[in-house]
């Protein structure tokens, strides 16, 4: 069996009035990210590290942070064209292990509709996506709660055409 493992990270800027959405759930939340498409970190890193897996380069490449046709536009969308894209190559999803590195709000009510919902967009089940969120003890920018952060780790492997 052909397994690959992929890594990725996002980062976005945090403002006041701006939406929050993370695994393609909106957070009620002051502060939301300033982002050209809808700022979902989590997702933006899972398609990074599914696309590295599948050496497919990164996010920006497929879905230019200056096209006017990914502006304001569902990160859900991103990543199902992602998996299209792993897809053409014959692979699919193993498993995905995430963290979001965020101050507040708390996340913890919200993961079990994160994680449905990443596994409605990835049709895969829900049992191979692992979400986690921790603080950074008030330090750095996401700390200061001036950004957040997500990390995400993927491992696919190759079925046969």
């Amino acid at each position: 069996m052909n397994i690959r493992v992929g890594s990725g990270y996002d980062v976005h800027r945090l403002r006041e009035g701006e939406s929050l959405i993370l695994g393609g759930v909106n957070i009620p939340h002051h502060k939301g990210t300033v982002a050209h498409s809808d700022g979902d970190v989590l997702v933006h890193a899972i398609c990074d590290a599914l696309l590295g897996a599948a050496n497919l380069r990164d996010i920006g490449f497929h879905f230019s942070d200056t096209s006017p046709e990914f502006k304001n536009m569902d990160s859900g969308l991103l990543l199902k064209r992602t998996i299209r894209l792993m897809q053409k190559q014959n692979y699919e999803i193993g498993n995905v292990d995430t963290t979001i590195c965020l101050q507040s709000p708390k996340l913890i009510d919200h993961i079990p509709k994160m994680k449905k919902e990443l596994a409605r967009t990835m049709m895969i089940d829900i049992d191979f996506i692992s979400v986690k969120a921790t603080t950074t003890e008030r330090l750095g920018f996401v700390g200061e709660e001036a950004g957040i952060s997500a990390y995400a780790t993927v491992l696919i492997h190759k079925v046969n055409a």
